[in-house]
């Protein structure tokens, strides 16, 4: 897990549903999960052409699971440097905290979608139904290792 974060996460004896988010150009992996089972599950992907059509999205799920803490990949380059998409996953998650008022913990997401790309092909899945799945399987790789680093 990643310190930096727009704000703290909340305790293993905490309760309440989590989002998470694999923030990419093109589509967003979104997971569920809650703190006290501390088990991710895949839920959708947000295909949106445009950041308002984007958070239109997030603020129905956001609406329909009520959760009570939001994280979000952020992207590192294998050594741990920031590369062009870590800012915008940074600005992301700010705007996610700020738009719906909610905490927002950034997760180290290095090689969840490698993971989620072998997992779904270890599967025997075609190209295009991993293409369809890999991102919110990532979600789900971000938002277990969130809960697996809680105390």
């Amino acid at each position: 897990m990643v310190s930096p974060q727009p704000s703290r996460p909340i305790s293993r004896a905490a309760s309440g549903t989590v989002l998470a988010f694999d923030f990419g150009l093109k589509r967003i992996g979104v997971a569920l999960g809650e703190v006290l089972l501390g088990k991710a599950r895949a839920l959708t992907a947000i295909r949106a052409e445009t950041n308002e059509a984007r958070f239109a999205a997030v603020a129905r799920l956001i609406q329909e699971w009520q959760p009570a803490q939001l994280v979000v990949g952020l992207p590192l380059t294998l050594d741990g440097a920031e590369h062009a998409l870590t800012a915008r996953c940074r600005r992301f998650a700010n705007q996610l905290a700020g738009r719906f008022g909610l905490p927002v913990a950034l997760v180290d997401e290095r090689l969840t979608s490698a993971a989620a790309e072998e997992e779904l092909r270890d599967a025997g899945l075609d190209w295009r139904t991993r293409k369809e799945a890999v991102d919110a399987l990532a979600a789900q790789h971000i938002l277990q290792d969130y809960f697996d680093g809680l105390a």
